[in-house]
């Protein structure tokens, strides 16, 4: 958001500055001057960098905007370090910065991968997959994901080991070998895995993830989402901090676009 905001300021910085030299300033220059009179550094500034600046706001806003992956929470789906392309447009036309829908296209279907404003500090976005949408009824017990009364099936597929970065007693990072389980799941047309640890979660006193694992059913609330992470004992996500609004919806990751250390994820797609 951060980012929008800056690419905005200095769209209109430019832009005003572009204008008042073609309405105001390039007429006081050339009054009374012999020849071409060239144009301020500013000004030549402007000029350049306007449309450029322009042409990128209006595609990161209403197209398409790249994003990387920050963490493991949506392994093995999408890797640390992986850079990836978020449609803008799938779940409508949103006003720049307020993120309010000017024209509707689509709501989040169950199975996507989208892009959140960060819901307990909306200034960060998020990515994690749909698993409730409004109306739902959502059950999650002993790791078992029900949905409006539907067991959701999962097949094995392998072991799954990868390094995890834990803090010692000293409060040290330090990189610690785990293996979970990887288990196919899916959710309406949607097929991916999913990581399942040998481990019990623990969540806050009343949160949703504490009423889950008490039997709890959960039902979403209109113009809200459930989202989890793929990573399912290891993701911060809804169990942790509730539902997602509709207004605070970025985009539906679509494509892998680069990843510094593991090439062959370039290219593919996100599901």
């Amino acid at each position: 958001m951060y980012f929008a905001m800056f690419m905005l300021l200095i769209l209109l910085v430019s832009g005003a500055i572009w204008l008042l030299d073609i309405l105001v300033l390039r007429k006081q220059r050339q009054a009374g001057a012999l020849g071409e009179v060239a144009d301020p550094w500013y000004v030549e500034y402007s000029k350049s960098f306007f449309p450029v600046i322009l042409l990128v706001f209006l595609v990161r806003s209403f197209i398409v905007e790249p994003f990387k992956i920050p963490s493991g929470s949506m392994m093995p789906t999408l890797l640390a370090g992986d850079y990836i392309l978020v449609n803008k447009y799938t779940y409508g036309l949103r006003v720049p910065i307020v993120n309010n829908v000017f024209y509707p296209v689509g709501q989040p279907q169950r199975g996507d991968v989208f892009v959140f404003h960060y819901p307990p500090d909306t200034t960060i976005d998020y990515i994690k997959r749909v698993i409730g949408l409004p109306g739902d009824q959502i059950q999650y017990r002993d790791k078992q994901l029900t949905i409006n009364g539907k067991v959701i099936n999962l097949d094995f597929v392998q072991p799954y080991q990868y390094a995890l970065n834990v803090n010692d007693e000293s409060g040290s990072a330090r990189a610690v070998d785990v293996t979970a389980s990887r288990l196919n799941e899916q959710l309406g047309t949607v097929k991916h895995d999913v990581l399942i640890h040998d481990i019990m979660n623990q969540y806050s006193p009343g949160s949703l993830g504490d009423r889950l694992m008490q039997g709890e059913t959960i039902t979403v609330p209109e113009g809200h989402y459930f989202a989890m992470g793929d990573n399912r004992d290891n993701s911060s996500d809804s169990r942790v901090w509730g539902f997602v609004a509709e207004k605070h919806l970025v985009g539906k990751a679509f494509f892998i676009w680069f990843n510094f250390d593991q090439w062959r994820r370039i290219g593919q797609s996100i599901g």
